[in-house]
């Protein structure tokens, strides 16, 4: 079984991970590398140096720091979806977001971000949402992914469970021993509370998590 592949990307170090699919297909989630930071390329030129291609490009949500490469990885794969909770899907232009942090020279990033091309609630799999890969290996690979709503770093926040790897990637819903911020607009404390208590009673306790920051690969079990 492939491993994932982590790449740290962006203004705030987001990891940016590459699902083996099935042949050469992978999926992106949340492409963070850009010009701003220097590593446009970082996402692209993976996928070119292993001759890979992507199937999808998947949102745990619309923060900036994790679509600032949407718009590179766009223009390079333009018919690849991009997939996000659809009460988000109107919050992937992130130029007032980096105003707010006080960082306008990021704006950049955003000038020509593409929009979402698919949305979801929670609870598909992706081989329902990205409908259209032909090949059926790769298709039957995408099935084994299911989208969990998990609400409360932000409204519209997902993770991605794999059963049969094990694996849980967690956005900004979990971290290594802790959670994500609710500070944030669309935040909730209750909310990610409530999120975090699902993911403990319905999932295994071995399950590896890959969140959107730091350390990775930690058993969920670490966070209960």
């Amino acid at each position: 079984m492939e491993s994932l592949v982590v790449l740290n990307t962006g203004p705030l170090g987001v990891n940016t991970y590459i699902v083996p699919l099935a042949k050469d297909a992978v999926l992106i989630v949340d492409p963070a590398a850009c010009t701003f930071t220097d590593d446009e390329t970082k996402i692209t030129g993976w996928l070119d140096e292993h001759k890979k291609r992507p199937a999808g490009i998947f949102l745990t949500h619309s923060h900036f720091d994790h679509i600032t490469g949407l718009a590179v990885l766009k223009k390079a794969f333009p018919d690849c979806a991009i997939a996000v909770h659809k009460s988000e899907a109107c919050m992937l232009n992130g130029e007032a977001q980096v105003a707010s942090f006080g960082l306008r020279q990021l704006a950049a990033a955003f000038q020509d971000m593409p929009r979402a091309d698919k949305t979801v609630a929670g609870g598909e799999t992706l081989d329902a949402v990205f409908t259209d890969e032909r090949d059926a290996e790769v298709a039957a690979a995408l099935s084994q992914w299911k989208i969990l709503h998990t609400p409360g770093h932000s409204t519209g926040s997902l993770c991605l469970y794999n059963a049969e790897r094990g694996e849980l990637i967690s956005g900004d819903t979990v971290f290594y021993r802790s959670y994500g911020r609710t500070d944030l607009p669309g935040g909730d404390e209750a909310a990610i509370h409530k999120s975090l208590l699902t993911l403990k009673e319905t999932l295994p306790r071995d399950t590896r998590v890959y969140p959107g920051h730091d350390y990775y690969g930690f058993p969920l079990s670490e966070n209960y």
